[in-house]
């Protein structure tokens, strides 16, 4: 069996992303092959404790890849203070070709356009792939679980970082379909007070969302679980109002253009004018947005949010609700570049020291270690779509016994198969997901 159907087999996605299937990815021909483990959003560590345990499979995983798809450049990109890590990955790709690049601790030095021309010194256009500039990007947790395949290992956990307000933030790797209220329990449980004064956010604080409650399941996605106390900063920004924000847009909106200034994909040349998109749904004109296919290339990093605009505006959000809407109307992007890399690329990048400052982060910013997950789950609720593309086809009833590792979805068209995380009796089987009781 060759990679592509070991990944195929295995139901490997994007870890670190929207969940793009990773066999479809990766057959291709590219000449460089990049390992994405800058971590992208504060608070998290999952990522650096998988290349501190597992640098070797790394390595592995990307010569297997690289074999496959011809690249002849292989770059593993990390932060420079990431030391544990660093010392990991240098031991482990001596000889073998692979190459480290490292970065300073900035936001969003993880965010994938970014650090194709980090390395390479190519423009991905708007509505590309980094396969357009010869680019292959993989983020090391998919790039572990293509190690796994290879052995004949299925995806069936994650690891994931467990910080904000809990006692002991951990990093574990849990059975996917996990819910979230456990996880929250490994930390040692929330701060103080009970569950009804907090909200989670699954994923960064920054492009995280939030979840519905404690038994929110953890997907092949899942970075990070953060729970905050009600009424933080951050939550405000999480909820919003586009009514509201239109009134505000009219009422406080100066057009001072910060956001698209300090934009990273502006910056990259790509056109996208966060400013543009205030000045649209203040003045409720669709043609005020300039080149609608910018759009496209805004990657919801959130910088115009939470960093650029003084005055609580939420840019991002409002880009992305013209985005949605494109999207509903049929519209697709076209590749495009629109202008030229801003020269004074390197003085956007914002330290990530001061962004937590700047959300009241900063007190949130501690060690996550990787421990064993101890805590007894007794039901898992696997979803069947974590992933692009349509919902997996169940294929197991109410009742059948299952092991971990056994197919329970497969992939309707665009997708990737869905496995037991542990083995059990199938509980209930829906459209949506699969509950396993152990």
């Amino acid at each position: 069996m060759g990679l592509i159907e070991r990944v195929c087999e295995a139901g490997i996605v994007g870890a670190g992303g929207a969940g793009f299937p990773t066999h479809i990815k990766l057959d291709a021909k590219a000449e460089y092959l990049i390992a994405n483990g800058a971590e992208c959003e504060p608070l998290l560590r999952s990522d650096r404790r998988i290349m501190e345990s597992r640098a070797a499979d790394i390595v592995r995983a990307m010569r297997a890849v690289a074999e496959h798809t011809g690249s002849s450049k292989l770059v593993i990109a990390t932060k420079s203070h990431y030391g544990a890590a660093v010392a990991a990955l240098q031991k482990a790709a001596a000889g073998t070709g692979v190459s480290l690049h490292l970065m300073k601790s900035t936001y969003p030095s993880g965010d994938e356009q970014t650090l194709v021309y980090d390395i390479t010194g190519r423009v991905v256009p708007t509505g590309g792939l980094p396969l357009d500039v010869g680019a292959v990007v993989s983020n090391v947790a998919t790039l572990v679980n293509i190690a796994d395949a290879i052995d004949g290992k299925p995806v069936t956990t994650k690891v994931i970082t467990v910080s904000g307000a809990v006692k002991n933030p951990v990093t574990v790797e849990v059975p996917i379909g996990t819910p979230v209220g456990a996880l929250v329990e490994a930390a040692g449980g929330l701060e103080t007070g009970n569950a009804m004064d907090y909200e989670i956010i699954i994923g960064g604080p920054l492009m995280g969302f939030l979840a519905r409650g404690l038994d929110e399941p953890v997907t092949k996605t899942t970075g990070g679980i953060l729970p905050l106390p009600k009424g933080h900063k951050m939550l405000g920004y999480k909820h919003v109002n586009m009514e509201k924000q239109a009134k505000l847009a009219k009422a406080v909106c100066c057009q001072c253009s910060m956001c698209t200034q300090i934009c990273p994909r502006a910056a990259l040349g790509l056109g996208v004018s966060p400013h543009k998109a205030m000045r649209a749904l203040s003045s409720e004109r669709g043609k005020l947005l300039g080149n609608v296919n910018s759009l496209f290339s805004c990657c919801d990093c959130g910088i115009c949010t939470y960093y650029a605009c003084n005055f609580g505006l939420n840019p991002s959000v409002v880009m992305g609700t013209f985005k949605k809407a494109l999207m509903g109307q049929g519209v697709k992007p076209k590749k495009e570049t629109v202008g030229r890399v801003d020269p004074g690329i390197s003085n956007k990048k914002i330290p990530v020291a001061r962004l937590l400052s700047r959300l009241s982060l900063a007190k949130y910013d501690r060690d996550a270690p990787l421990v064993p997950f101890v805590t007894q789950v007794k039901e898992v609720c696997i979803p069947l779509k974590m992933h692009i593309g349509a919902p997996c086809k169940p294929v197991v009833e109410k009742g059948v016994p299952v092991r971990a590792g056994t197919v329970i979805g497969t992939p309707q068209g665009l997708g990737a198969a869905v496995h037991a995380s542990i083995s059990g009796v199938v509980a209930e089987v829906s459209g949506e997901y699969i509950a396993i009781r152990a």
